[in-house]
This record gives structure tokens, sequence and C-alpha cells, in this order.
């Protein structure tokens, strides 16, 4: 039985172009974002990849991506969850600020942590941390998304960067130590196959070119 689970983050958005942090804002793609979110549907449709359902967040950045990459297979109008949960981690104070700015305000290394440490959040009463996202990923995706998989489903979710981050960390096995050092590109898919135990068999990372 093939297990499929294809992970992706959206394509680039008008604040990643412009340097901003993003969080639960809700900037449209730009055109890079759509090409590169069409380069990876076309990549995918060559590969023969049909789902049987697709997950998104409720942000239109993730939404437009999901939607090019059903176009690109051939599946415009296949079954699409959108849920709250797999939106990006709420950046707190930091949304909107430029990040060069911010870092010149807190230090490069204060800046570093917000963004890709486990456990601290950034300022805010609103800000999660990696860990905090997860606790809102992780629930949804073993209630919603894996049941699908393990049924033998090809499942796709088109999120962000940290969002999928933490479904990354789980699927990898990854210790908090390799956090900092986890960064996913816009608009690159990641193909799982996954085992009958829930773990995983194989990872694929698809290079746009």
């Amino acid at each position: 039985m093939e297990r499929t689970l294809v992970l992706l983050r959206h394509g680039q958005s008008e604040w990643n172009k412009k340097n901003l942090f993003t969080g639960w804002r809700d900037p449209d793609l730009t055109e890079q974002g759509h090409a590169e979110a069409k380069s990876a549907g076309k990549i995918l449709g060559e590969r023969g990849m049909k789902f049987d359902i697709a997950f998104t967040s409720v942000l239109q950045r993730a939404e437009k991506t999901c939607q090019h990459i059903l176009d690109g297979v051939g599946q415009p109008d296949l079954e699409t969850i959108h849920d709250q949960a797999l939106n990006e981690r709420n950046y707190g104070d930091l949304a909107g600020l430029n990040k060069d700015d911010a870092r010149k305000k807190w230090g490069d290394e204060q800046v570093h942590i917000w963004r890709r440490s486990y456990d601290t959040p950034p300022p805010g009463d609103e800000g999660e941390s990696l860990k905090d996202t997860g606790a809102r990923v992780w629930p949804y995706y073993m209630n919603e998304i894996l049941p699908r998989v393990m049924a033998g489903n090809t499942v796709l979710v088109a999120a962000h960067g940290n969002s999928l981050r933490s479904l990354v960390i789980i699927l990898d096995n990854m210790n908090t130590e390799n956090i900092l050092t986890l960064n996913l590109a816009t608009g690159v898919p990641l193909i799982y196959k996954l085992n009958a135990d829930t773990s995983v068999a194989s990872k694929e990372v698809i290079e746009l070119g």
C-alpha cells in the first residue's frame, strides 16, 4: 500500500519579498511566488502525481499555492480542507516589521533565536514559539491528516515555513538542537513515503531547477 504525504511551503509572498515578519498576516503571493507554485505543480504533474485530498491553511498565500499545485496535476476541483491549525506561527509584535530593522534593534542573535529556536516565542502576548505552533499543528496532523495517509491516500499539505517545520521535526525524528538550521524553501515539494507504523520509509526533496 502506498502511503504518500507531500508537504509544500507556499511560494514567495509579498512580505517575503519585502523581508517582513508575516505570521498570521495575509499578504498575497508575488509574481515569483505564483511562478514557484506553478512550477512545483507542473513537476508533480509530469511525475504523474495524483492526490486524494489536500489540506491548507486559511491564509491566501498557502491557499493559492495549493490551488496552483492542484491545477498542475490536473485536479483543480479536488476536495481541499482549509484550517487555521496549519497557519504560520504567530509572530506577535514582530509581525509587519522588517527583519533587518529587528536585528538592528534587538541584535542578530536574539532575532535568530526568535525565528529558529524551539521554545522561545517572539515578543507580544500572541507570539508563538515553534513549540507553541507544534502544539496546534501536531494534533491536527495526527487526527486529520495522518489517518488519510495511513488509509493509502496520497495527501497534499500546502502550508507555511514554521507550521511545516513542526511537522518535519516529527517526520524526520529531529531533536531540538537541529532546529536552528532547519529552513524550508518556498515552493519546494517534500515527498514522504510512510511505513505501516507511521515512520518514514523515504523522503525526497523535489528541486525546481
